[in-house]
């Protein structure tokens, strides 16, 4: 049976995805067969495995990181929300239906055989797993029905590091105040506490150090610095929003709807040094971008309802207008369109008009695609002329169909399993300087990114190969490699390893 350590923060956003995903690295290289889990996750940036099932992105990074093909059972309940107190539930990769808080709150302890049914598979394949909670485990609200952070650490018995978020300021309280509040037997699973995103001098926290271990009889195994990689992270506390980059050849608007998802469909053009890519959520911000791009959406309607009030609905149709390009993927292509329609309310029931600038219509049904694509684009004319045949992977997840009359962007085979070597399907739709499709992941693929930024070059009046645009894939595996090296040489390894050893017999001595 496999071992496993778990990491559980403070509060939201201390880095617990960071952590366990620097960990699985850290464990991977030392030639362990190590898997990440996550009772139940929480966001808008899903993924679709080989099999067509859906799961959270961070827990994707971590399997990636591990050098594992990501699985399902690493994330069996992912929550999509759809508005401020309902989410679309998902089991084992499946959704179940539409829930409101409180329902759910009425349910979950129901999820808790598929959840240990989930990690005893991935105690069967792996020698370690590493866990990761979500929130704070000291929620005293929530506790009795807790299937994330300390019951879920009680079921599958499993050793805890706390960490906590410097960076905001309150560490100490932060710790001490989490460790006061849970029942002797949950602090006892406390191993180790970290203190995380550090700026500094650590010779000037020692004395703090000190002082947390004495209060809380827990020995500090490390503090780790902030720093910034590309990496995914729990998009619903993402700093990438927040991340300002000076101006470069080329620049990216990206409206960051209130429901914005999968905007790591993004992340390949945000690495480059020539791209600047701005999240804008007012016409404040719009300025004068090279293209604007349309990210998803967990509710089509209500966030398109929200550009038209704010404003960026007239910017963007003025940027079209001028003639400057606009991109949408998936709920943003259905933005483009002339109506969004939602008979059966599967996310926001009603029909509104859409942008207008590209003809097609779409209309939402209660079943979810869910497919792993391989295709290429279009023979394109115009201004995406040089992203004409560009090669890419990626995959869909969407409740809309769209249909009319404009050429298609791109055409593609789906990949999931099952279904392999299935007809050529196209996809998307292309009017003059507008386009979009459904297919999360375009960019990717070095030639679509490349021919897609030589365009604008181009149009620019620049040399097209000013930027080179490197291989998405490898860039990841050097940034999960330099998380490595962060984790090894700010956490007592040594110490960390004992725990995964010996678990809950560890002992928690100073």
């Amino acid at each position: 049976m496999a071992r496993s350590i778990m990491i559980q923060g403070t509060m939201s956003n201390a880095g617990k995805s960071i952590l366990a995903g620097g960990l699985c690295r850290v464990l991977r290289q030392d030639g362990f067969r190590v898997a990440p889990f996550k009772s139940q996750n929480m966001a808008l940036n899903s993924f679709i495995t080989r099999e067509g099932l859906e799961m959270g992105r961070a827990q994707v990074m971590q399997a990636e990181a591990a050098g594992i093909e990501p699985d399902v059972c690493m994330n069996p309940i992912l929550l999509k929300p759809t508005n401020d107190t309902g989410s679309q539930v998902i089991v084992n990769g499946e959704p179940v239906g539409t829930m409101s808080a409180a329902e759910y709150y009425r349910h979950k302890k129901e999820y808790i055989p598929a959840i240990l049914e989930a990690y005893r598979r991935l105690e069967q394949s792996f020698d370690v797993i590493v866990i990761e909670g979500a929130g704070s485990p000291a929620e005293i609200n929530l506790k009795q029905d807790d299937i994330v952070n300390m019951g879920l650490a009680e079921l599958v018995d499993a050793p805890v590091l706390l960490a906590g978020d410097i960076d905001r300021g309150g560490v100490f309280a932060q710790i001490v105040g989490t460790v006061m509040l849970l029942e002797e037997k949950e602090r006892k699973r406390i191993k180790g506490t970290v203190i995380n995103k550090f700026r500094g001098d650590v010779s000037i926290l020692k004395p703090g150090l000190a002082m947390l271990e004495e209060r809380t009889g827990i020995p500090v195994l490390g503090v780790v610095p902030y720093f910034y990689l590309d990496i995914d992270d729990e998009d619903s506390l993402t700093e990438r929003f927040q991340k300002k980059k000076s101006a470069g050849l080329v620049d990216l608007a990206v409206i960051r709807l209130p429901r914005i998802s999968n905007f790591t469909d993004f992340a390949p053009l945000e690495a480059l040094d020539e791209v600047s890519v701005r999240y804008i959520s007012s016409p404040a911000e719009f300025g004068n971008p090279d293209a604007v791009l349309l990210p998803g959406t967990k509710n089509t309607i209500q966030d398109l309802l929200w550009m038209r009030q704010n404003g960026l609905e007239a910017k963007i149709l003025q940027h079209a207008g001028r003639g400057g390009l606009v991109f949408g993927i998936c709920g943003g292509y259905q933005m483009l369109g002339l109506s969004v329609s939602d008979p059966d309310g599967a996310e926001q029931k009603g029909t509104v008009k859409g942008l207008g600038l590209l003809p097609i219509r779409t209309v939402f049904r209660q079943e979810k695609r869910r497919t792993r694509v391989q295709g290429h684009f279009q023979k394109l004319s115009g201004i995406l002329e040089g992203m004409s045949g560009a090669a890419f992977e990626g995959y869909e997840i969407h409740m809309g169909e769209s249909s009319g009359d404009a050429p298609a962007l791109v055409e593609f085979t789906e990949e999931t399993a099952g279904r392999t070597g299935s007809a050529l399907r196209a996809d998307g739709a292309r009017c003059g300087n507008v386009c979009g499709c459904y297919i999360h992941g375009i960019f990717d693929a070095p030639e679509a990114a490349e021919g897609f930024l030589s365009a604008i070059l181009k149009i620019k009046g620049y040399d097209p190969d000013r930027i080179r645009v490197t291989d998405w894939k490898s860039h990841k595996e050097e940034q999960y490699d330099r998380l490595a090296d962060i984790i090894r040489s700010s956490l007592d390894m040594e110490a960390v390893y004992k725990i995964i050893e010996k678990g809950n017999d560890a002992p928690c001595i100073l």
